[in-house]
């Protein structure tokens, strides 16, 4: 099967603690990047995440969003800081002898202090954590690829059909071109013919001319070529797999012979469709662009 680059994902993990949310989009890339946007608290799962990608995505530019709700009401403990509370009584007890005043520090006004009395969240348990986020990982990424598979096969439906209007412009190429050499023949004789009157013809001068002419005008190693390369990315299609590299070349080598074939075109009928083709082989190319 073929998978588009483009593709789009998520997926959402509760229970009575927490809720994972996870989605991912994606769009057309020579490579694999990806772009993770989470929580700083689940910054630690970075790489693993990284690594369950991978298992998904060969190719594409991939934006993952992860957002985290902790419902859990015993996350939070409150942490004493003896030694501070002891060095600001300190302090207050020197500026009250210092400046002869009245101390009035009283438990309630020390527990205020900045960080003598500090709400702390309790440690994670890790492998719980990821429990729950590789679960919403997993199925985002499964929606992901069964969206990507689906523009996939519109993609392969696409470029099966421009492939076969390819073969057709190839098909009149080729009927076409045996048909100029007897036409360019037949001016040629009627040419000489005025330039010499009741004299007679060398067929063999004739003959000689009608090959130069041939050689330079022949497109039958180009049109040959044209059918295996069509034929060869109708058959990676039908393989399926990450094959949007390969295509691509492919793809670049109709190109070159289209070219060619717009080169050496003598006639109008002939340029006309080389351009026709040459249109559809770039809209192919567009269109490969798009597969993983």
């Amino acid at each position: 099967m073929i998978k588009s680059m483009t593709g789009f994902g998520r997926c959402e993990i509760a229970d009575e603690k927490r809720k994972f949310t996870v989605e991912l989009k994606s769009v057309n890339h020579r490579y694999l990047d990806v772009n993770i946007k989470m929580p700083k608290k689940l910054n630690f799962f970075e790489s693993t995440i990284r690594s369950l990608l991978k298992e998904y995505i060969e190719r594409g530019k991939v934006d993952v969003y992860i957002t985290y709700e902790d419902y859990a009401e015993d996350n939070m403990s409150l942490r004493y800081n003896s030694a501070l509370a002891a060095e600001y009584l300190r302090y207050l007890n020197s500026m009250a002898d210092e400046f002869s005043l009245e101390n009035d520090i009283r438990v309630s006004t020390l527990s205020r202090y900045p960080e003598v009395l500090v709400m702390e969240e309790q440690e994670l348990d890790e492998e719980e954590l990821w429990s729950g986020l590789e679960a919403a990982l997993r199925g985002a990424c499964e929606q992901f690829v069964a969206s990507r598979i689906k523009e996939g096969e519109h993609l392969k439906k696409d470029l099966c059909s421009k492939l076969d209007a390819m073969l057709t412009y190839v098909d009149f190429i080729e009927e076409r071109s045996p048909q100029i050499m007897k036409e360019y023949r037949s001016r040629l004789e009627e040419k000489i013919q005025e330039i010499l009157g009741d004299r007679q013809m060398d067929e063999g001068r004739i003959a000689t001319e009608v090959t130069i002419y041939a050689d330079k005008i022949c497109v039958d190693e180009e049109t040959v070529r044209l059918r295996s390369h069509i034929k060869t990315t109708k058959d990676t299609l039908e393989a399926g797999g990450s094959v949007g590299r390969k295509l691509d070349f492919i793809a670049q080598e109709m190109n070159r012979e289209a070219n060619t074939i717009l080169s050496k075109a003598n006639n109008l009928e002939i340029s006309d469709t080389g351009i026709n083709l040459k249109t559809d082989i770039e809209k192919v190319r567009e269109q490969i662009q798009n597969i993983e």
